[in-house]
């Protein structure tokens, strides 16, 4: 059984004692989307068997998670203690006199006033002429052994056998990653590139072993918010963009229902300092774009009525072909952000998409919708609205309700080439189209298309009755 201790004073009992205040050995991260960061450390600390006792410099502790890796190790006590605050200090200095700037009005030289620590909250002090003051005289100076300067964590470790070298895990808070690709559209061709960013809120490490994990991996457990606020403190504020893994690949391995990303080589990481590392050399894939105009009918429900016209967006959609048995398409795409671009008649790339990407699978196709169109607009009119009662479709069964309606769809064309536009229309349930001036395609049991051919600085007009019933 391991026994958490927060903020001990002291461990007995032990066989071996063993001091490593740097925590000196090779560090390795497993850092998730989430803030999770399981962290590995490997010691050049020797177990003797039986108890040993380590004091450690351990980055955001949270030593109820603390195991180790070693199978002939057991944790049985950790103790956590953090940089100091000023009510730290002040709880420790309790009885004992200090010294207080006072800051003078004239912004002069500082006063310095002396008081007794009677108590942290309520604020209460007494000075030399014992009179109680119930709030602080000023800044406090304190002894520096009142003081804790960094992280320490008093780690008590039962071995079965002699190791040569301490490994221990624990699950911190306070680093995040995410994912970026940038997709170049020429023509029927795309190319592909993508990058993982780590940063860090509160912890830092110094040449670490970097993985990061993508997948769907459920959180219970939550880091009270004052414990947080001490992991995370000391965070700075952004200093700019590291790039690492430049002529190295990033590798990658399936592990239970997730994906591990083995970022290349050993990165230092600090707070508010992003590092961006190559997930993949830049790949080339087909790429198709579709215009689509989404549909008027609920999912579920009624359709409803209206007198009024309406200005529909025409969606942007790319697909990223990603076939199986290719460098590209048997690779994993953890989820993130994609950018599109595409060249002008200069050459220059212009950002003209951005989407969000689930993760995808090996071998499946990356379909983003990157936006509305600019030049192909289309407006929606319903014709006709017609609501009746039929009688039950058996004996002893209620009435049933139909409603057919009428929709006519006009499409504007401002390129000077021709495109095609697809009209969908998606609805649950019990429904059809009964007429329509362009032949509808079943894409689903809820789901149909019109594919509209729109002449170069023309328009096109689609016209369609749905019946739906209850």
């Amino acid at each position: 059984m391991i026994r958490i201790v927060r903020r001990a004073s002291y461990v007995v009992g032990l066989l071996v004692v063993g001091v490593a205040a740097q925590a000196s050995g090779q560090t390795s991260l497993s850092i998730y989307r989430d803030g999770r960061v399981v962290v590995r450390r490997t010691l050049q600390q020797a177990l003797q068997q039986g108890r040993n006792a380590l004091t450690l410099r351990l980055e955001a502790l949270d030593a109820a998670t603390m195991f180790s890796p070693d199978t002939s190790v057991s944790v049985v006590s950790a103790t956590a203690r953090y940089p100091s605050t000023k009510n730290d200090a002040l709880a420790h200095a309790i009885g004992q006199t200090l010294s207080f700037v006072q800051e003078r009005e004239d912004r002069k030289a500082a006063d310095t006033v002396k008081a007794t620590v009677v108590r942290v909250d309520p604020p209460q002090y007494r000075l030399v002429d014992g009179r109680l003051l119930l709030g602080e005289p000023g800044q406090p100076l304190f002894p520096a052994e009142l003081v804790r300067t960094a992280p320490e964590a008093q780690v008590v470790l039962e071995a079965s056998r002699s190791r040569p070298r301490t490994e221990l895990a624990y699950i911190a808070q306070g680093m995040t990653w995410e994912a970026l690709y940038q997709v170049i559209v020429m023509g029927a061709k795309a190319q592909i590139s993508g990058a993982a960013t780590v940063t860090s809120q509160g912890l830092s490490v110094d040449s670490a072993d970097v993985q990061l994990v993508a997948g769907a991996i459920q959180r219970t457990r939550e880091v009270k918010p004052a414990d947080e606020a001490e992991l995370f403190r000391g965070a700075r504020a952004a200093q700019g963009v590291i790039v690492s893994g430049v002529g190295v690949q990033t590798t990658e391995a399936a592990v239970g229902e997730t994906h591990v990303y083995q970022l290349p080589g050993r990165l230092t990481i600090q707070p508010g300092v992003p590092v961006t590392t190559a997930l993949f050399p830049r790949s080339s894939a087909p790429v198709t774009q579709e215009l689509i105009v989404p549909g008027v009918l609920p999912y579920r429900g009624w359709i409803g009525q209206s007198t009024e016209p309406n200005r529909v967006p025409v969606q942007v959609w790319y697909t990223i072909k990603r076939a199986a048995k290719s460098s590209f398409g048997d690779r994993p795409l953890p989820a993130g952000t994609v950018q599109i671009y595409q060249a002008d008649s200069s050459g220059r790339l212009q950002l003209i998409g951005e989407a969000a990407n689930d993760h995808t699978a090996p071998g499946r196709d990356l379909r983003l919708q990157s936006g509305d169109a600019f030049d192909v607009t289309a407006e929606r009119v319903q014709t006709d609205y017609h609501q009746e009662m039929l009688p039950g479709a058996g004996r002893g069964l209620p009435n049933r309700q139909r409603i057919t309606s009428a929709y006519r769809v006009t499409i504007t064309n401002a390129k000077t080439e021709p495109v095609t536009v697809d009209v969908r229309e998606t609805h649950f349930g019990d429904w059809k189209i009964t007429e329509s001036s362009v032949p509808p395609e079943k894409l689903s049991s809820t789901e149909m298309r019109f594919r509209v051919s729109v002449p170069a600085g023309g328009q096109a007009t689609l016209t369609y009755t749905v019946q739906v019933e209850s």
